[in-house]
């Protein structure tokens, strides 16, 4: 996966089109992501002896993004990620639009 934690991403498919937010979390194995701000449902949480103090309710949480919907920002616009090897030997991510480092 080209897309890390703590990158910039823009949704590029599905209810939240066009909002842009940070990585939070990812799971390459189920090619998913979480942004920040992005994809919010609500959960129920119960009230039990494990999160004393906490109190049962509606709780809003991000929820995971398929990988395929989601694309690097660049100035605001959805770029593509593609990798270089540099002199040293350490590869590094590129945007494919404009060549620069991400």
């Amino acid at each position: 996966m080209k897309i890390k934690k703590g990158d910039e991403v823009i949704v590029i498919a599905g209810k939240d089109k066009g909002a842009t937010g940070k990585v939070l979390r990812v799971d390459p194995g189920r090619e998913r992501v979480v942004v920040e701000g992005v994809n919010i449902m609500t959960k129920n949480i119960k009230a039990d002896a494990q999160r004393a103090g906490k109190e049962s309710g509606r709780v809003q949480v991000e929820a995971p993004l398929h990988v395929s919907n989601v694309a690097l920002v660049e100035d605001g616009k959805p770029v593509r990620a593609g990798y270089r090897i540099d002199e040293d030997g350490t590869k590094v991510r590129v945007s494919r639009r404009t060549g620069k480092e991400i």
